[in-house]
């Protein structure tokens, strides 16, 4: 297996999951803005905290191509369905540990569940399946995640 087709399948899908999630915010689907988010851990400017957000979540979203590769290697096989699942989990692991428990534990400007927002707080949490950032955002993010998954497993597959 390929992992230049992982580098490619990992930039393409950044860029589909980047679309998905913007669309469906303009859509009013959700206000989640995973780019500001992780932005917003580095600088207080809300201008340059999108612009680092996306540079961050772009180079994450290449970087975990490679994990894809890597567990698609060691399973002797790759497909655009098996990537599609591997998304789902990435994206159920995503709403459930990463946005609901190590971001706020770690980002310095986002409240928590177990503490108040102080006036320094540019940001709320996600929390579980980031409802805090409206009903349909799980359903969102995970759709946008086996797409992401999905791109990436035909990249992977088709290169061989």
């Amino acid at each position: 297996m390929n992992v230049l087709a992982a580098l490619a399948g990992g930039f393409v899908g950044t860029v589909v999951i980047s679309t998905l999630l913007q669309v469906a915010t303009e859509l009013r689907l959700t206000r989640v803005d995973i780019p500001f988010l992780l932005g917003t851990a580095f600088t207080e400017d809300r201008d340059e905290a999108k612009a680092l957000g996306y540079a961050v979540y772009a180079a994450s979203g290449v970087a975990l191509s490679v994990v894809y590769w890597a567990v698609f290697s060691a399973l002797g096989e790759a497909s655009w369905w098996l990537g599609a699942l591997f998304g789902l989990l990435h994206g159920l692991f995503l709403c459930t540990v990463v946005m609901n428990i190590l971001l706020p534990a770690v980002h310095p400007r986002m409240g928590s569940s177990s503490s108040a927002a102080d006036h320094f707080s540019l940001v709320e949490p996600p929390g579980f399946m980031m409802l805090n950032y409206g009903p349909q955002t799980p359903v969102v993010t995970l759709v946008a995640h086996v797409a992401y998954g999905a791109i990436v497993g035909w990249f992977i597959a088709v290169a061989g």
